[in-house]
Parts: C-alpha cells; structure tokens; sequence
C-alpha cells in the first residue's frame, strides 16, 4: 500500500470535493449569474438596423448575438495566432 492510500484509509485523505471550489471556479460562476441577471432584465425589444431591414429583437438576442460574433471572431483570431 503507497502512502496516499494509506493516508486515506485511515481517514486523513481529502474529501473528493476539496478541489471544486477553486478561485477560477468561483469567478465563472459569478461571471454566469450576472450575464443571467443582464439577460433576464434586459426583455423589451430593442430596433436594430444592420444594413437594409429593420429588425426589432429582444434585447437579450442582441446581446447574444454580438457576443456570440464576439467569440467566433476572438477564437478565430486565436487559432490563427497558434499557426
């Protein structure tokens, strides 16, 4: 028996959990509940005219429609960068 499976056998071992409260962890999880609150607060219809028609979405389709432009473009960039 290695030393780490002894240490847990006898009840020294860290939990499974120890490491899912990590500080990264933490900032993702409070990054995703204010995009929740920016979305769910943000509902009334909003005019967008991006060349010729007039569109008249929801406020949250244009932010996520921006941020979903936002992260095809920053990962293209990325990829392209690597090569």
């Amino acid at each position: 028996m290695s030393p780490k499976q002894a240490s847990r056998a006898a009840g020294g071992g860290a939990s499974r959990t120890a490491g899912a409260l990590t500080p990264g962890r933490i900032a993702m999880t409070a990054v995703a509940v204010l995009a929740l609150a920016l979305v769910f607060e943000n509902t009334h219809e909003v005019k967008i005219r991006p060349l010729v028609p007039e569109v008249a979405p929801p406020l949250y389709g244009a932010l996520l429609a921006t941020a979903l432009l936002g992260a095809g473009r920053g990962s293209r960039f990325a990829v392209r960068g690597r090569k």
